[in-house]
This record gives C-alpha cells, sequence and structure tokens, in this order.
C-alpha cells in the first residue's frame, strides 16, 4: 500500500497572467557539441546581456521560461541540468550562474530546436495570456530562429534582442537576425539600445 499524499501535494499552483513572457532558450548548455567551441565566448556575453534585461523584465512582473534542450536524455529533468552546468568549468558553468532560474521562473524541456515543438509551451502561454515574447538564447541561427518562427505562426508579437543571443560566427547572427526581422517580423534592436530599454516599460499585464 502506498503512503497517502498531503492534501495540498497535488494542488496546481496557479499561473500568473502574463502578457509578455521571457522566453530563455537552451542557455543551460554543456557547450559539448561540434561548434561549441566557437559558441562558447559569444553565449558567455549573450547571457551577461539576457542577465540584466531579465532583471528589468522581472522587475515589470514579467514571467520567465527557460526552454532547454534534454538533449536526447529522456530521463533527464531541468534542475538536473542545471545542477551539472553549475558544476562545470569556463563558458557553460559561468553562463548557469549568470541566469541562474530564480523562485517564479518556469522551466520545460524540449526535444528538438523549437521550444514550441512537443513541449508544453503554447498551453502555458495560452494559460498566462501571453501575447508578447521575448526571445534570448543559444543559438540565433537555430534553436532561437525556429522558435521565433513558432512564434510568428501564432501571431505573437516577437522581440529577440540581437545582443541576448549567440551563434557559432557573427555572419550566420547577423544572416539570421535579418530573416527574423524582415520575414518573421521580430523586433531585433539590441536589449543595450536606448530605445529598446524604453522598450521594456511598457505594461507587462494587460
Amino acid at each position: 500500500m502506498h503512503a497517502a499524499l498531503p492534501s495540498n501535494s497535488l494542488r496546481p499552483a496557479r499561473l500568473r497572467r502574463s502578457k509578455r513572457v521571457l522566453l530563455l532558450v537552451d542557455f543551460i548548455n554543456p557547450l559539448d557539441f561540434p561548434g561549441g567551441e566557437k559558441l562558447a565566448a559569444p553565449a558567455v556575453a549573450a547571457a551577461r546581456a539576457t542577465a540584466g534585461l531579465k532583471e528589468r523584465l522581472t522587475g515589470e512582473g514579467v514571467t520567465t521560461i527557460y526552454a532547454n534542450d534534454n538533449y536526447g536524455v529522456w530521463q533527464s529533468d531541468f534542475h538536473s541540468l542545471v545542477s551539472a552546468c553549475l558544476g562545470m568549468d569556463g563558458p557553460p558553468g559561468e553562463i548557469a550562474r549568470l541566469i541562474y532560474p530564480q523562485a517564479g521562473d518556469l522551466t520545460i524541456l524540449k526535444p528538438r530546436h523549437s521550444a514550441f515543438y512537443a513541449s508544453p509551451l503554447e498551453l502555458l502561454l495560452t494559460e498566462m495570456q501571453a501575447r508578447e515574447l521575448v526571445i534570448c538564447g543559444l543559438a540565433t541561427d537555430m534553436c532561437v530562429q525556429l522558435t521565433a518562427g513558432d512564434a510568428f505562426l501564432r501571431e505573437f508579437a516577437t522581440w529577440v534582442p540581437a545582443d541576448c543571443t549567440a551563434a557559432e560566427s557573427s555572419t550566420a547572427k547577423a544572416a539570421s537576425l535579418e530573416f527574423m526581422a524582415t520575414v518573421l517580423k521580430c523586433d531585433t534592436r539590441p536589449w543595450s539600445a536606448p530605445a529598446a530599454r524604453r522598450k521594456t516599460r511598457k505594461a507587462a499585464h494587460a
């Protein structure tokens, strides 16, 4: 016979309404794949910029969702991944320390490039009544762009701050940002730009 669970153990926490959502894609990352060494330094710079943006948006009541690859390990969970990266030397550990998830942040694992594909992201955004996404992460020309593409199909207003993403080369990053700006109608102004900083002062809630 199984022990009885406490009466409140299965009580779901209510999702807070958040018109705008900060979506962090694959920042918690061991970078142990071909090309990871080229991505490392730009990824640290992007994480540093994202930490400042996250602090500002959190202060405005914006919810953060971490969407991370499970790297093909189906027994994994997000917090184990965070712990593993925190214990690493070099860029993976530095990035994890820069943008370590805080209380109130939400986390999901994704099996493929887009954060929307085969994940609960769309359900979460619907429950929060979100209409605007701020997408930051790795890599600009892969998981960030494919996530932005799915956001475009779902008619989210999307901001991809250029300085809060990273790619293996500046050429690949620039081409991807141009595609997202022209085809996917994303705002790609960097978070460091004065106009973009003013943008964060918009109300987070409807």
